[in-house]
């Protein structure tokens, strides 16, 4: 997802991370074992469902056993983004803003 602390940090800060459907702005919200983090990413949206947490930092193989990747394949990937859109989960941007 994010290889640091402090980039996790600035797209919380940025409004870019939701909590169980709600935007979170403050790095430092409590999370909880099966809450559903959403990313919105530089070219994705990731979601995914907290399975567990760690004592210590470790080895990539090892975080990725701490949660469940929720996202869809890219063309139902489309539609659940859209479908975000409309009930509100996610900004919709206008045409020419952004990439």
């Amino acid at each position: 997802m994010v290889r640091t602390r402090g980039a996790a940090a600035a797209l919380a800060q940025a409004g870019f991370v939701r909590l169980n459907g709600k935007r979170v702005t403050a790095p430092s919200h409590l999370v909880r074992v099966g809450d559903v983090v959403t990313l919105a990413l530089d070219r994705a949206v990731k979601v995914i469902q907290v399975e567990g947490f760690c004592e210590r930092r470790g080895a990539a193989n090892a975080a990725r056993a701490l949660y469940r990747d929720l996202t869809t394949s890219s063309g139902a990937k489309t539609s659940q983004i859209k479908a975000c859109i409309v009930a509100g989960l996610l900004p919709k941007m206008s045409p020419g803003n952004g990439r």
